[in-house]
């Protein structure tokens, strides 16, 4: 399969909340929202979308503070923050009922959790995920090729790193990435992030919310819970 950089659909924008959430939605059908991570966008989903707009209703946001979405006010980037303004935006759009879920990064955590919260509705059929959070984890499991700068970005160092040199974006996000992402590429998930400052908060707070250690508890907690309902629910995963 090609891989374009073509970004090919135009965002909507729906009110939620104190801020807007910009999103892609295109097809017909029951709801399959696509969920990114940390610090892509609706972006990363460019080329997987093509292949379901006849199977349903493809819905992918940016999460708050990211992509082409509106900030929060208050400056706060947590998990909760996050999952508070996600959850107003599925209902916004009216993606309500029999969702598949198809979920990466911290997308995953926030569509599992998602799921989990709306277990008794049962509004989600199917989920599919890639590099999920799919439990909490412990310092002495991360490889240690990563370990160091995770623990640095959880000091008071990180927003050196973070804030003022982008790093998550110009560093880690490339060398995630199996194959060399294009200028072009990454002009797009460079855009929402260009400026030194709070503009890159969401990048600095995710790796300080990985449930490392039982740390942050509330994390730790979430994961905890919708990872055990996870392991026994009959969906389709």
């Amino acid at each position: 399969m090609t891989i374009s950089a073509a970004d090919r659909y135009e965002r909507k924008r729906v009110k939620v909340l104190d801020s807007e959430m910009a999103y892609v939605d295109v097809g017909e059908g029951d709801p399959i929202v696509f969920l990114h991570g940390n610090p892509t966008s609706s972006y990363l989903w460019r080329n997987i979308i093509p292949h379901l707009e006849g199977m349903g209703r493809c819905l992918a946001p940016d999460l708050i503070g990211m992509g082409e979405s509106g900030a929060n006010p208050a400056g706060s980037y947590r998990f909760v923050d996050h999952y508070r303004y996600l959850e107003a935006w599925f209902e916004a759009v009216g993606a309500t009922e029999n969702v598949v879920l198809v979920i990466h990064d911290w997308g995953s955590a926030l569509g599992f959790h998602w799921a989990f919260q709306h277990r008794e509705e049962k509004r989600v059929q199917g989920i599919a995920y890639m590099e999920g959070i799919v439990r909490p984890v412990e310092w002495d499991e991360w490889p240690d090729s990563a370990r160091g700068i995770f623990q640095a970005m959880r000091s008071p160092k990180g927003e050196e790193l973070v804030l003022e040199r982008n790093f998550f974006v110009e560093r880690i996000l490339p060398a995630s990435v199996l194959r060399k992402l294009t200028e072009g590429e990454m002009a797009v998930y460079k855009r929402p992030f260009l400026h030194p400052g709070e503009s890159r908060r969401p990048t600095l707070t995710w790796p300080r919310e990985i449930p490392f250690n039982g740390e942050p508890a509330d994390v730790h907690d979430i994961v905890a819970r919708y990872a055990a309902w996870y392991e026994m629910a009959d969906l389709p995963k």
